[in-house]
């Protein structure tokens, strides 16, 4: 079988919306029309409540896929949860799509719609002329909490069955800033493929003498160096173990170093106009462009009037981003890329649980069942504070 493998579209994605979907539109028809099956390892939507319009594109998205005529089926499902679909469309929620323990996610609706099957904590099984793939999930879980909640889960193989093992997580090997993080040997044995999502640049690695494939994301949201590269998927034939990666059109990403230390102020402009031209290099896209400026220098109110009036220059022919360094000694940002250099890696909602849960633990707590993730959802519900204290404390010591 032919098995696409998709992630990380973050629909609703508000910086570039209109990419979020077009980029993942392109790759699940693209996919459709040359594999058997689809697997989605997370990430769907970019938020865990989104809003309507957002949920209506992904109905759109899937039911696009209707129009195929599937020979692949789905004929079993073991597991959590139930299905409503033997179209061979699988997924799992991601780390924006978790909510707390109970709490319905955007994933669910769609596998409730009957529009792909969730196996976040479930195996479905798919057959095509008599050959069967076996696809075991585990979506929805925090980082700290995986290897726990593997350990007591013991995913094993379908007899008789090529096996995937379908996770959403950081990986220690690949962001190596948190011990907690599950490592490569660590994942369950007895798979013939493994597939990730959660990270945003294409990756392979072997994992017990099978391949480790991550697509990354279909759209640009971390504006990082690995980012420059073209977005797409992962084809896979269980067959002949092959696999190759299918680029999609997304939109170009481009850094550029500016040196300012060696102009006078009033080139500043001329200076940065100049990266970006470059950077524009007379295509006709519209790519995002994202200036570095290092070094201290002086005359800060002359740098401060020419970045802010360079992204306005180029509306509509470039997203101009400035990323500043030291200006008079002091360490100047963008709010954006403040907030990414304060948390590293992680977002910003795993970051907020992870203070949480230390705190928590400051007081004597211990998580069981309910973890961080849970109070942390639970503590942002939109009802009474009383009642969700009562809720939280029912939760933690019932």
């Amino acid at each position: 079988m032919r098995i696409a493998i998709l992630s990380d579209f973050h629909l609703g994605y508000e910086r570039f919306r209109a990419d979020a979907y077009s980029q993942a539109e392109e790759a699940m028809r693209k996919a459709s029309e040359m594999s058997d099956m689809i697997i989605i390892p997370g990430d769907i939507f970019d938020s865990r409540i989104p809003k309507p319009d957002v949920i209506a594109e992904a109905i759109t998205l899937f039911r696009n896929l209707s129009g195929k005529e599937w020979k692949a089926k789905v004929t079993g499902f073991i597991g959590d949860g139930r299905n409503y679909s033997n179209v061979p469309v699988i997924a799992i929620p991601g780390t924006h799509e978790r909510r707390a323990q109970d709490a319905a996610d955007p994933v669910d609706i769609l596998g409730l719609a009957g529009l792909l099957v969730d196996v976040s904590n479930a195996t479905a099984v798919v057959e095509l002329d008599g050959e069967r793939v076996a696809v075991r999930g585990m979506g929805g879980i925090a980082d700290d909490r995986f290897k726990e909640v593997v350990s007591e889960a013991n995913p094993g193989p379908v007899s008789g069955a090529f096996n995937i093992f379908v996770f959403h997580e950081s990986l220690y090997e690949l962001l190596p800033f948190n011990s907690k993080f599950m490592k490569f040997d660590e994942l369950p044995e007895g798979f013939d493929l493994y597939v990730n999502g959660h990270i945003h640049s294409r990756f392979e690695a072997d994992v017990h003498g099978k391949k480790l494939l991550i697509p990354g994301s279909t759209v640009i949201t971390q504006l990082k160096p690995s980012d420059q590269g073209r977005k797409g998927f992962f084809v896979f034939d269980t067959k002949s173990g092959k696999y190759e990666f299918i680029e999609i059109n997304s939109r170009r990403f481009v850094i550029s170093e500016v040196d300012l230390q060696k102009c006078a102020p009033e080139s500043y402009g001329d200076a940065l106009s100049h990266a970006v031209d470059e950077a524009i290099g007379g295509k006709p896209d519209i790519p995002i462009v994202r200036l570095v400026v290092p070094g201290n220098f002086a005359h800060a109110e002359n740098f401060e009037f020419e970045i802010s009036t360079i992204p306005k220059k180029y509306a509509g022919r470039a997203i101009v981003e400035v990323a500043r360094s030291l200006v008079n000694g002091k360490l100047l940002d963008t709010p954006m890329n403040s907030v990414t250099g304060a948390f590293g890696n992680m977002s910003v909602k795993d970051y907020g649980m992870g203070v949480l849960a230390d705190k928590v633990k400051m007081h004597g707590v211990v998580f069981d069942a309910f973890g961080a993730i849970d109070l942390f959802e639970l503590l942002g519900l939109d009802e009474p504070r009383e009642r969700v204290v009562e809720l939280a404390l029912e939760k933690m010591f019932g």
